[in-house]
């Protein structure tokens, strides 16, 4: 594999910040950046649309979901409260750089979605609201299939009556079933604005419930429910708990099983499961080295299903730590690591992330330690390991994913 097919930002690059001065109407904002995070100091078009026609009050109460870097956020007028959130870390992380670069002080929640707000429930990965208590909700759509009924659903019943829903995305996203949506949630919906591919509507909280429409009768519009997928592997049966969204989340996916079924563990090995998932090869790898795996992740969503999955595993003692990749977890030190990285962003491939999974498997691995990798057979890993560990071992090369292991000398 040539090595020009290796990004360029290896290593300390990746988590090296940087501000991008990004045009909104006739303001500019600083916008902070670095790999893995939405957009990469790219103007995002969806992100335009919300900054140039999103309109509120000094008074209102505005929530942002999907926040990305917090741009549209910054560049938008200013209202009595805002709040935002954004279910990946690197994401979160960014926002705050933003809101901070420009003056303000906004909090950013690292939650997928909007809770009911109550006492007795646990705040982790979602924002929890009063219901009727918002006076304007934007939400950028997601990527992930299935995550944006639920954000539309959240935004009604936050939403006070008179209040606005804003919804941004491109045509190559799915803007057009997604406008379908808002409009049978709401009753009405209203073009925006437009560009570049890429469309803004809002839509009026009418004093109307929502409708009788099978689509709402989903039992995930509950952010407390998840689905089950029954799973045995090296002769271990657990139970995968996990929602939409989170990858794979009807079913075992194939690439995982196989590194399940070829990753070698030895006895008490301290395993990171790095970009956990619903958190099924930690889970497998802790049966075989007979010693709780830690589990890091950076999607909030993902944490709340590696949550459940390992306490039905009856690993009570785990650790389940949100993460841009290994960077919670830098300062401590792992036998072995499994992995099957991300390599989209969005709908693009793109290899920063996943090189830097094999950089920091090498940074936090003990001498002698391995990380251990699944991947599509196309995509360039060997000469990653090559030039980071020095060599590697493919482990398994199948019609559509390979096996790959590397140790650190």
């Amino acid at each position: 594999v040539s090595e020009s097919l290796i990004p360029s930002h290896l290593h300390a690059r990746y988590r090296a910040w940087r501000e991008v001065p990004v045009r909104a109407g006739h303001r500019t904002v600083a916008v902070a950046t670095r790999p893995g995070v939405f957009a990469d100091g790219a103007l995002d078009d969806s992100a335009a649309l919300l900054a140039r026609h999103v309109t509120c009050r000094d008074t209102d109460t505005v929530v942002h979901l999907g926040c990305g870097n917090a741009f549209a956020a910054a560049a938008a007028p200013r209202a009595g409260q805002v709040l935002l959130a954004d279910r990946h870390v690197a994401n979160v992380a960014a926002a705050r750089r933003t809101l901070a670069a420009n003056g303000l002080a906004v909090p950013v929640h690292h939650a997928h979605g909007i809770a009911a707000a109550r006492p007795d429930a646990p705040d982790a990965g979602t924002l929890r609201l009063a219901d009727s208590s918002v006076d304007a909700v934007t939400i950028r759509i997601p990527h992930e299939k299935g995550a944006l009924l639920p954000l539309l659903v959240d935004a009604h019943r936050v939403l006070r009556v008179g209040g606005r829903c804003w919804v941004a995305g491109g045509t190559n996203e799915g803007i057009k079933p997604a406008v379908a949506l808002v409009e049978a949630l709401f009753g009405g919906v209203a073009t925006a604005g437009q560009g570049g591919g890429h469309r803004l509507v809002v839509a009026t909280r009418r004093d109307r419930p929502l409708p009788d429409e099978p689509a709402l009768r989903s039992p995930f519009l509950d952010h407390d429910h998840h689905h089950v997928v029954p799973v045995v592997l090296r002769g271990h049966a657990f139970t995968v708990h996990t929602r939409p969204g989170v990858f794979s989340w009807e079913h075992l996916d194939e690439a995982t099983a196989l590194l399940a079924e070829h990753m070698t563990v030895p006895r008490g090995a301290r395993v990171l499961d790095l970009g956990c998932g619903a958190g099924v090869l930690g889970v497998v790898a802790s049966r075989l080295a007979d010693r709780t795996a830690t589990f890091v992740d950076a999607d909030a969503e993902a944490l709340r299903a590696a949550r459940r999955t390992v306490a039905a595993a009856g690993l009570t003692d785990a650790r389940v730590f949100a993460s841009d990749i290994a960077e919670a977890v830098l300062e401590e030190t792992f036998d072995t690591v499994v992995a099957n990285p991300p390599f989209h962003m969005g709908k693009a491939t793109a290899l920063a992330v996943p090189t830097q999974f094999m950089l920091d498997a090498w940074d936090v691995l003990a001498p002698g330690g391995t990380v251990q990798l699944v991947a599509n057979r196309t995509l360039p890993y060997e000469a990653i390991l090559a030039e980071r560990f020095g060599s590697y071992t493919t482990v398994h090369d199948g019609p559509r994913f390979k096996v790959l292991a590397a140790t650190k000398r």
